[in-house]
């Protein structure tokens, strides 16, 4: 497999996980139909769109591409009319969430590190090319549903971290083989993510007694 099919591959593959993951969502905080299909969509072609006015491709092909928008509209159908299988109130619904979220990322990642390869971005371009197509999705939906995304607060595993080191592989192997490079950065996000949540790892926050504008009063602190 050539590396433009491999991209070709993993689009389809991550949109329709990314879709999944929205309608699910949509089931869980009890969006009617149109809102479930409109969740399904924004987290599917979110990161993609990201990716591509990242690469400077406008508008973003995933607009033109009507075979794979009419797939994200079935699958969004196809969850919110099984909404009886996926409870959120039931751990595997929850499990499948996870899983679904972490394919996605994972993908988005390493599709949004080749973009910027693609267009000549260095390493730092291409990390941040990866990691904003690969919580783009997951963010406009957590904003969409009502939820603070996870990027900002999450505690028990790696997540935009996680996009980023996948990221940083598809550059670094790039140069060897295009098509593994892409399967490599996937498959390090996904690893990094379930890693980290195994191990209950976090990013550093505040401590609950810091003082994050020291002695600094309120009236200054509202400007």
């Amino acid at each position: 497999m050539d590396a433009v099919t491999a991209v070709e591959v993993l689009v389809w593959i991550g949109t329709i996980t990314f879709a999944a993951s929205g309608a699910l969502v949509a089931v869980e905080r009890r969006f009617d139909l149109v809102g479930a299909l409109v969740l399904a969509a924004v987290t599917a072609v979110g990161g993609g769109s990201i990716r591509d006015i990242v690469g400077g491709t406008t508008p973003p092909a995933v607009f033109s591409n009507e075979p794979l928008l009419w797939t994200v509209s079935a699958t969004g159908l196809l969850v919110f009319f099984n909404a009886s299988r996926f409870n959120p109130s039931k751990a595997s619904a929850r499990r499948s969430l996870y899983v679904l979220d972490t394919v996605g990322l994972g993908l988005f990642a390493a599709l949004g590190a080749a973009k910027g390869l693609e267009v000549g971005f260095g390493f730092w371009g291409t990390v941040f090319a990866g990691a904003v197509s690969g919580v783009g999705g997951g963010v406009l939906r957590d904003l969409l549903s009502g939820r603070v995304p996870g990027i900002l607060y999450r505690s028990g595993d790696l997540y935009a971290s996680a996009a980023a080191v996948g990221a940083g592989v598809v550059f670094l192997a790039d140069t060897i083989d295009p098509t593994a490079a892409l399967v490599g950065g996937t498959l390090v996000t996904i690893a990094v993510r379930v890693g980290s949540r195994l191990a209950n790892l976090s990013l550093p926050v505040p401590r609950p007694d810091d003082e994050p504008f020291g002695d600094v009063g309120e009236d200054a602190v509202r400007g």
